[in-house]
């Protein structure tokens, strides 16, 4: 496989499991509930996540290149899945108790991918700390959420 269609494939992935965030908007019931006063406004999240998702993207592709299948790719991918599931739970669904524990799945995905793929790929994991980052920052707010409601 080229490197340019090894990247879309990784680079689709990445859009499938963005696409639930488009499929699944916050809408009225998420603008009704109660809110952190330290919650971002609305038009930094498809900016922070569009970021996020071309690195994730990267990382992906990066340890893929560098030694196929293994363990560092098959958590990038079930981090996909969590990551996708949790715009259903919160805004399909509007379970921020079950999102809440989505999230914790992600997040330790996330952490499991920067440790596995750090001796084959750092410039991978590098790529994935803006992630936790972010992902820490949004487990807080819906953890804040699902208390607050």
């Amino acid at each position: 496989m080229t490197k340019l269609i090894s990247f879309l494939v990784f680079a689709a992935l990445v859009a499938l499991a963005a696409s639930t965030g488009m499929q699944f908007l916050p809408g009225d019931w998420y603008a009704s509930l109660n809110k952190p006063a330290w919650t971002p406004p609305n038009w930094v999240f498809p900016i922070a996540w569009t970021i996020l998702y071309v690195m994730i993207a990267v990382a992906g592709w990066l340890v893929w290149r560098a030694v196929g299948w293994s363990p560092a790719i098959l958590i990038w991918g079930v981090g996909l899945f969590f990551n996708g599931f949790w715009s259903y739970l919160m805004f399909g669904r509007h379970d921020p108790q079950m999102a809440m524990a989505c999230i914790a799945q992600l997040w330790v995905t996330i952490l499991l991918f920067i440790v596995a793929a750090w001796n084959i790929e750092r410039r991978a994991s590098s790529l994935y700390l803006p992630y936790l980052a972010w992902v820490s920052f949004a487990a807080a707010l819906n953890f804040s959420i699902w208390q607050m409601n």
